[in-house]
């Protein structure tokens, strides 16, 4: 019978992390009894030492459990506290420290877009990412793989109301910073050194028209070739490590 509650965690780089960052959260774990894969049994012994449920069990109960995703023998069950809903933005932003670098994904679908784009942003030391909650992939088992990790550490939240949140953040000092292939600035030739939301648009038709007025500047990414634009999360690594450039180096 398939645990039901919390959220799927599927693979070793999502459980391993989990476990490492949040092995409070982890409610169950599920292991295929396989005693030569010495990740897994690193995984068992680490789930055990934290007092987690643990079963061995077949692989084709894994494929089950997984939906016949590639769950590399463990599946676990996760209800981490880092996906936060909008009430709670102005608590995470007082808890920030630094200069905040905040990415805010508008109406992203792809669901591997998403976990590639929270994978770079933890890459790039994002304190918050900001999806919205009715136009997103959602933080679902597929976007926790394609994460890599990512989703079990970084904070998130859920905008109910996207325009809402940039209004706050803006009140905040945090300058917004949207991405466009209209835009006539260049990503290389703007200041980014200060608060600042990187705002990204969805995979076909980019940000909204208010998403996009509500930004204090657009800025593009300059193309040397035939191809007009980048793929989204390539796009976001590109921004997010210019902006981690300037900031060394200002």
């Amino acid at each position: 019978m398939k645990p039901s509650g919390p959220q799927l965690l599927i693979g070793i780089h999502a459980v391993s992390s989990a476990l490492k960052s949040s092995a409070g959260d982890v409610r169950w774990l599920r292991i295929v009894d396989d005693n030569k894969n010495r990740r897994l049994r690193e995984i068992e012994s680490r789930a055990h030492g934290s007092g987690i449920d643990v079963i061995r069990t077949t692989k084709a109960e894994l494929d089950r459990l997984s939906g016949q995703q590639r769950h590399q023998g463990v599946v676990a069950g996760f209800s981490g506290g880092n996906v936060a809903a909008e009430g709670q933005l102005e608590a995470i932003l007082d808890g920030v420290e630094g200069i905040p670098l905040i990415l805010v994904l508008d109406g992203m679908q792809d669901p591997h877009n998403l976990g590639a784009c929270l994978r770079t942003a933890d890459a790039a030391g994002v304190h918050l990412v900001i999806i919205c909650k009715d136009r997103s992939a959602g933080i679902t088992p597929v976007v926790r793989r394609a994460a890599s990790g990512a989703a079990e550490t970084l904070q998130v939240i859920l905008a109910t109301n996207l325009a809402r949140v940039l209004r706050i953040l803006k009140k905040r000092g945090i300058w917004l910073a949207g991405t466009s292939d209209a835009a006539t600035d260049s990503l290389y030739l703007t200041d980014l050194t200060g608060p600042l939301a990187l705002v990204m648009g969805s995979e076909g038709s980019g940000l909204r028209r208010l998403t996009g007025e509500l930004c204090d500047y657009l800025v593009n990414i300059p193309m040397a070739g035939q191809v007009e634009n980048l793929n989204v999360s390539v796009a976001t690594g590109v921004c997010l490590f210019e902006i981690n450039r300037q900031r060394q180096t200002a």
